[in-house]
């Protein structure tokens, strides 16, 4: 069996919706002697803090489309220590630190099967979603979800743990302890680092910061001779920007869909949506299908001398303003050695392939985050909090676990397919519930509920609230295109 020794120090990196259940957690246990909690952004959310006041672009697009692009940054000899500010290690675009949120984000999951056990999400909602999608829309604005998670934290007391504008710089195991490496960023010219020693390590750093962009013929050369027309959704910041413009939006995903939506009432009247094979299934085609959309093939190439853009289909676009990729995100952890190498290794193989919530050959290092909705976090989180308190199952032997691990990336071949618990959520939640099993006696651990068949049901019926959404801004814009006819009349 996968053993874990005694732990009674445990580190976090992360202070998104993971990151506070994690915390949570582990404090309800009451197992440990210390939780260290650390995260690079000065305040609490995670990903869903906005960062607007941060430029936005990619730092290198020949060393992301060869996922050389986050990389490990030195670090001093002696600790503690100061040193001066650099942009190799300050820079928030080399460092991939600013998050991926838009002006108008909102959740696209229902509440009802978003939120924790213990913190349900608020009934909150914008002007824009009512207007959108009515007095019933089941959306909530970034803000909502990222008060909600400090909310975790402070009610709970878990805040007392946090360590803010902390950047994890290294993570190594040494004689059967976590090293873990740590830079505060200091308010003046300087950086100040220190180490810390943990028994376990939680890794809750998600995974929307590194952008992922498909490699296409003339893609680069493309980029070099029209800086700035090559973005990823990542860098997205609100509609205005692309007014008159014309626009092709890569990807057949919801990040497509927002972007789409949120461009049309600005760009030129032929917004172009360049999607490879089918749109993601749950969704269809409906959000793209529009009087103002034009649906491509995938873009088989670039000429960088012309600036237009080719499609497989044998079509081509001229004068294109700006191209945005909404075609997701791919695994980083420099701070990692451990696991960053085999992401490497990986990444031209099975890109997106490393990802479990216990690592293989050492449970001590664990990972949350990815599945259907926060409700797995709570899950991972309780069987993580457990499993490292020495009160859970044991997990299955090392070797049952390598053998999975194999036949999945074999079938799979990696990337979305690889980590995704789709369609079997049920067995997954049900599989963490029995790793976890019950709180111990007298403690105020968490208690997990089994998987409910409804949540697929209200997934289905948010996803159906969200297809009425866009039909109704394509059956307004099909009246508007009528409107000069009929006053010819």
């Amino acid at each position: 069996m996968a053993t874990v020794p005694q732990v009674r120090r445990v580190a976090v990196i992360g202070v998104g919706p993971a990151g506070a259940i994690a915390t949570d957690a582990l404090a309800k246990e009451q197992a440990f002697d210390m939780v260290r909690v650390f995260d690079r952004r000065p305040i609490i959310g995670g990903t869903w803090v906005y960062t607007p006041h941060l430029p936005a672009a990619i730092p290198s697009l020949p060393l992301l489309l060869a996922g050389k692009a986050d990389v490990a940054v030195p670090v001093p000899e002696q600790f503690p220590t100061e040193t001066p500010k650099s942009e190799q290690v300050n820079s928030h675009q080399l460092r991939f630190s600013d998050s991926a949120q838009h002006e108008h984000l909102h959740s696209n999951i229902h509440p009802d099967i978003m939120g924790y056990t213990q913190e349900p999400l608020p009934w909150t909602l914008s002007g824009r979603s009512v207007q959108r999608y009515g007095l019933d829309a089941p959306f909530r604005h970034r803000e909502v979800i990222r008060t909600w998670i400090e909310d975790i934290f402070t009610r709970g007391g878990s805040d007392k743990h946090l360590s803010l504008h902390t950047t994890v710089e290294r993570a190594e195991k040494v004689n059967g302890e976590w090293v873990l490496t740590l830079r505060k960023d200091g308010q003046g010219d300087k950086d100040y680092w220190w180490q810390e020693r943990f028994d376990g390590l939680i890794v809750a750093s998600g995974h929307y910061n590194v952008p992922w962009i498909p490699e296409t013929e003339g893609l680069i050369e493309f980029d070099k001779r029209w800086p700035g027309r090559i973005q990823h959704s990542k860098h997205f910041r609100n509609g205005e920007k692309y007014k008159g413009k014309k626009v092709i939006v890569v990807g057949g995903s919801v990040s497509a869909h927002e972007i789409v939506h949120e461009i049309l009432p600005f760009a030129q009247k032929l917004l172009i949506s360049s999607i490879r094979g089918d749109p993601i299934p749950s969704f269809g085609w409906t959000p793209f299908i529009h009087p103002h959309i034009v649906i491509k093939k995938q873009i088989s190439s670039l000429c960088p001398t012309t600036g237009t853009v080719f499609f497989t289909d044998g079509s081509k676009v001229k004068d294109v303003d700006h191209i945005i990729f909404a075609t997701g995100y791919t695994f980083s952890f420099p701070f990692l050695p451990v696991v960053q190498e085999r992401v490497e290794k990986a990444y031209r193989r099975l890109p997106g392939v490393y990802q479990h919530t216990f690592d293989i050959l050492d449970p001590t290092l664990t990972f949350l985050g990815g599945g259907f909705t926060f409700k797995v976090y709570e899950r991972q989180a309780v069987a993580v909090a457990r499993h490292l308190a020495g009160r859970a199952q044991p997990l299955p032997p090392v070797a049952d676990q390598q053998r999975w691990e194999a036949k999945r990336a074999a079938a799979k071949k990696g990337g979305k397919d690889y980590y995704s618990i789709a369609p079997d959520y049920k067995d997954f939640f049900e599989f963490l519930r029995k790793i976890a099993g019950d709180p111990k006696e007298g403690t105020t651990g968490r208690m997990l509920p089994t998987f409910c068949d409804e949540w697929l049901t209200v997934w289905k019926g948010m996803v159906a609230h969200k297809l009425r959404g866009f039909e109704k801004e394509r059956e307004r814009a099909e009246e508007v295109k009528q409107e000069p006819l009929r006053a010819g009349l």
